[in-house]
């Protein structure tokens, strides 16, 4: 038996290829890059509102969603018994409409000030009387356009959960909010349908604020409250109509194209490509309409600490769309050569050693047969545990003779075992779902196969990705 490359840390499903996720992203521990696999594409993550990163990744197939949908409800209750701290990403659960996890992040709180600040601001030069209470009002409103972001989430979820596709999450973040949907659309119009409901619940929204404006005085704090929250949800819609990835009118856009073409990865790349354009557009175009006072600004009072803060934000909304663009190429590549990778082909023969086999013999018995990978049985041959790489190599070769092969290995779940039929999304779906360096192989009759190593994995992955698309 060769000896085992050297993979020390916890054994986690990372994903170091597709978006963060974005993603990610959707990741618990993470070893060494050299120890885990990269493909976790977790769907079609929405990034709505003021333009936020793609852990979009439409994400997999389950093979069995029972059981997918309880080893998330696993992950989500053991943070809530935490305090509600735990949640994937570093998020606060706050509850689960629809029966789907909300997170808000820790950056949440950090705009939520700046708005605020910015709005309490506002409110000085409005309604002067309010004195302190102005930033108590300032507050509510940051909270309400946060809730209005949700709403504009939870249409893309509902619409999901209506098509039949698994909604991991959703997650309020630093420009807005991720819907992470687990599956690709089957049809261009359901693509079209799951992206445009999203603004059309704002501008829905929008409208009920502007009716509500019409029965209270203007110069009231409901008045004011009702006008913000009327033109920041229309600026929320407008923004995510825009025609490129990641946005939702980019995500429209590629629906259309798939629709005429007949081809998702046409539509894909041409909506990432107007996604890129139009990120330069925000960069360049942003602070010139700014400082010509094209957006209703008076130029006059513009001073250069208002040229700095829009050349920033410029530079922020581009980042945050160019890296969603080049996500969204990335993802849809790699769902391309999903396809080749097969449970059975990666996997390393094993063979079947009792708890007390010195580590030594063990070896031995392995390198006489060929095998490459150790799975402990019990006295009726039935597995209990696998043997890591990382366990083997930390033994020093002369204490093997000493060291119980069982001492060294990992109890097995139902997770860590792996049907051989597995093949691309489904496998990977499983591999993150149960994150591990090395799964159990099941033929179909429950005989042992052997062991797949997430190291494997990830070099065919690799491989699949360097080879030049069809």
């Amino acid at each position: 038996m060769r000896r085992p490359d050297r993979c020390r840390g916890s054994s986690s499903y990372a994903k170091p290829y597709d978006p963060p996720p974005t993603a990610r992203a959707y990741h618990r521990r993470r070893p060494p890059s050299h120890c885990m696999i990269g493909a976790s594409h977790r769907a079609t993550a929405h990034p709505d509102t003021t333009g936020k990163s793609t852990r979009t990744t439409r994400r997999t197939t389950v093979p069995d969603s029972s059981e997918r949908r309880k080893a998330v409800a696993d992950t989500d209750e053991t943070g809530e018994r935490a305090g509600r701290r735990s949640g994937p990403g570093g998020g606060l659960l706050m509850g689960r409409p629809f029966g789907v996890p909300v997170y808000v992040s820790p950056s949440w709180f950090l705009v939520a000030a700046l708005i605020t600040w910015v709005f309490g601001d506002q409110l000085d030069r409005i309604l002067p009387d309010l004195g302190p209470l102005r930033y108590l009002v300032a507050l509510f409103f940051a909270v309400a356009f946060y809730a209005s972001v949700l709403v504009h989430e939870l249409a893309h979820t509902v619409a999901a959960l209506r098509f039949k596709l698994p909604v991991r999450r959703i997650q309020l973040q630093f420009f807005g909010g991720v819907s992470e949907i687990e599956k690709e659309s089957e049809t261009p119009g359901r693509e079209f349908v799951l992206a445009f409901v999203g603004p059309l619940l704002s501008l829905l929204l929008a409208g009920a604020f502007h009716l509500g404006m019409k029965a209270v005085e203007p110069a009231s704090v409901p008045g004011v409250l009702l006008a913000g929250l009327m033109i920041s949800n229309l600026l929320v819609a407008a923004f995510n109509l825009l025609p490129g990835l990641p946005l939702d009118g980019g995500r429209m856009l590629r629906a259309v194209i798939w629709g005429i073409t007949g081809k998702p990865m046409t539509g894909t790349i041409a909506a990432a490509w107007a996604g890129r354009a139009l990120a330069v557009a925000v960069l360049l175009g942003l602070p010139l309409l700014n400082s010509t006072g094209t957006l209703g600004n008076r130029t006059g009072t513009i001073s250069g600490m208002d040229t700095v803060m829009d050349a920033l934000l410029a530079a922020i909304l581009a980042a945050i769309i160019w890296t969603g663009a080049g996500n969204s190429l990335r993802v849809a590549r790699l769902r391309e050569h999903l396809p080749e990778l097969h449970a059975r082909k990666l996997t390393r023969r094993a063979i079947p050693v009792e708890n007390a086999t010195p580590l030594s013999e063990a070896l031995r018995r392995a390198n006489e047969s060929g095998a490459r990978a150790l799975v402990v049985v019990d006295g009726l041959g039935d597995p209990t545990g696998i043997v890591r790489e990382s366990a083997i190599a930390s033994v020093p070769e002369h204490r093997r003779p000493w060291v119980a092969t069982g001492t060294l290995a990992q109890d097995l779940t139902d997770g860590m075992k792996v049907s051989a039929d597995l093949t691309g999304e489904e496998l990977l779906d499983h591999l993150r779902t149960t994150p591990a360096s090395e799964y159990l192989v099941l033929q179909p009759d429950g005989s042992i196969y052997g062991v797949l190593s997430t190291l494997d994995v990830e070099k065919a992955f690799v491989k699949a990705m360097a080879r030049p698309q069809s």
